[in-house]
């Protein structure tokens, strides 16, 4: 089966790979542990140590215009946290 993958760059995901060798991507809501070590070690060609996952919840937002309050929400997703072996590095801004 074919999920989707996309890494997550932000500070403290940037700070995470530099110093732990620990990457952060947010990969399909159906794609399990397993599913999420063998698309990496496929895509990136490393070897992955341990992978975790969580559910990130949506969170509800509202704005104040002329017209009055508009409401919505984020949407939900699953981050999946990928630890490597020590010799092993992936090098996500160039696949930007």
């Amino acid at each position: 089966m074919e999920y989707s993958i996309q890494p997550i760059i932000s500070e403290k995901a940037t700070d995470d790979s530099e110093l732990k060798n620990r990457y952060w991507f947010k990969v399909d809501k159906r794609a399990s542990k397993y599913d999420v070590k063998r698309i990496i070690e496929d895509i990136y060609e490393v070897n992955v140590s341990k992978v975790r996952t969580m559910n990130i919840k949506p969170k509800s937002k509202s704005r104040f215009t002329k017209t009055g309050v508009i409401s919505g929400a984020t949407s939900a997703y699953k981050k999946a946290i990928v630890d490597l072996k020590d010799d092993d590095t992936i090098d996500i801004y160039s696949n930007l």
